[in-house]
């Protein structure tokens, strides 16, 4: 059983742990170091309780393991891009195409939309056809790549962004809304 949850602190160690991999052993991360648990315990604060980290985790109670994780980030710094938010999922291997991600993504997006954001936009280093196939299913569309712009692992790797609408791009726009007052939303 899979349930989706809003990230505690306590969360950091396992999300640490799934994130490593992706780090140390490929390019689908451009980190080059793996973040250790009060690093990524820092990246959970900074969300401010304006964008959601949820986890989904594997089995019941206490016992439960969390095997992925998602989460908005701000997309740039600038007040003009406050409506947009820049998403990110890692599931650990144990999981992966099983669903877990379209489950975990799928509550993201709602959540996001609850929130007010505008658009979502998905940055996948290339190639990744399981990444590309899960942000599709989750609602978003190719927006334009960005040609050999990170160096890893002895090569150079393309970075594509994928953009999903959330809500309707209003004049003048709602402002978002905190994670923090909205919660988690059910996909």
């Amino acid at each position: 059983m899979i349930a989706i949850r809003a990230a505690a602190p306590a969360d950091a160690a396992p999300i640490a742990a799934i994130y490593a991999p992706h780090v140390l052993s490929g390019t689908v991360s451009f980190e080059t170091e793996a973040p250790d648990m009060p690093q990524m315990r820092q990246r959970m604060a900074a969300s401010d309780g304006l964008y959601p980290w949820l986890v989904a985790a594997s089995g019941a109670g206490e016992d439960a393991a969390v095997v992925g994780y998602a989460y908005a980030a701000r997309f740039r710094e600038r007040a003009a891009y406050r409506f947009v938010v820049e998403t990110s999922i890692y599931l650990a291997s144990s999981v992966q195409r099983q669903g877990v991600g379209r489950l975990l993504y799928g509550t993201l997006i709602a959540t996001l939309r609850a929130q007010s954001f505008t658009q979502a936009i998905g940055a996948i280093a290339l190639p990744n056809d399981r990444s590309v196939a899960l942000h599709e299913a989750a609602g978003f569309r190719r927006a334009g790549t960005y040609r050999e712009v990170g160096y890893k692992q002895g090569q150079w790797v393309d970075v594509g962004f994928w953009q999903c609408e959330l809500n309707e791009s209003m004049v003048p726009p709602a402002e978002p809304r905190r994670f923090a007052d909205v919660g988690m939303v059910r996909a």
